[in-house]
């Protein structure tokens, strides 16, 4: 017998690209689970299933920077429960990190992809279930956006929750009208702008470093959960003046799109993942 859930809940977290560097994404999970038929003649109640898998994908992989451990990529040390990260580009550059340990999800694969990141879930959500499975099965599809949409990461220091977490992030849509009217050309602008963007805020970094090729900025701060350090290339960062939450987000590009069209009337609805974000007007 087979019992599913489409839709589960949603993750928003980044994971490193050996071409795109950090990536952030927003995934839907799915989860099928298959079994006999219990005293109560289910599979597994309904409510366990929600309860349970919200609640591990919640803790293990939301708000995280995926990492793939089995990559010849990665160079990673434990110490404590800090951990320091290096991961080399396809450019031969590279990205550095330090933060606490329950920020990375270390994915047991040598890539990441939807199906690598389903199978490392699915092995570890199978223990967490009290009830006896034959096999459980997840898989992550993404919302379906007819416009524009740009991949983007950040940090937010000041936040009490897992969102201070230097490098975790969205994959969002980005909605903007011009004098009342829809105005794509405008929305695709900024979805090519922030394509697999690190959005960092100008007092967070506290070095900046030159090589022969790259110029490097490195972010760093202290939050509640612990320590943050991220060094990163230049070309994928986009760097502003204020936190990066979703509200200064969409404020900044109507900041900037009024610098551009000084007499529009504007309004910009930017997202963070699915469903949710802010709106500014100019």
């Amino acid at each position: 017998m087979l019992l599913f859930v489409d839709n589960l809940t949603n993750v928003d977290f980044s994971f490193l690209d050996p071409a795109r560097g950090i990536v952030g994404e927003t995934w839907l999970a799915n989860i099928r689970l298959h079994g006999e038929l219990d005293e109560q003649s289910m599979v597994c109640d309904f409510g366990q299933v929600k309860k349970v898998a919200r609640q591990w994908l919640d803790c293990e992989l939301d708000h995280r920077l995926a990492v793939p451990a089995q990559s010849d990529r990665l160079r990673l040390i434990q110490t404590g429960g800090n951990l320091d990260i290096q991961w080399q580009l396809d450019s031969g550059e590279t990205i550095e990190l330090t933060c606490p340990a329950e920020a990375i999800a270390l994915v047991d694969a040598a890539t990441l992809e939807p199906e690598t990141v389903a199978g490392w879930c699915a092995t570890q959500l199978m223990q967490a279930f009290d009830s006896p499975l034959e096999k459980l099965e997840l898989d992550f599809s993404t919302e379906t956006i007819d416009g524009a949409y740009y991949h983007y990461s950040h940090g937010l220091k000041k936040h009490d929750g897992n969102c201070q977490r230097i490098a975790h992030g969205h994959r969002s849509r980005i909605d903007i009208w011009l004098n009342g009217h829809k105005a794509p050309q405008l929305e695709q602008q900024w979805a090519a702008l922030w394509r697999d963007i690190y959005i960092g805020t100008q007092q967070d970094i506290v070095h900046t470093s030159t090589t022969a090729s790259q110029t490097y900025y490195d972010f760093a701060y202290d939050a509640p959960q612990g320590h943050f350090r991220l060094k990163v290339p230049r070309s994928m960062c986009y760097i502003i003046n204020t936190d990066t939450t979703v509200e200064c987000l969409a404020q900044h590009i109507a900041t900037e799109l009024s610098a551009e069209h000084p007499d529009a009337n504007l309004r910009v609805r930017a997202y963070e993942g699915i469903n949710k974000g802010a709106e500014a007007f100019r």
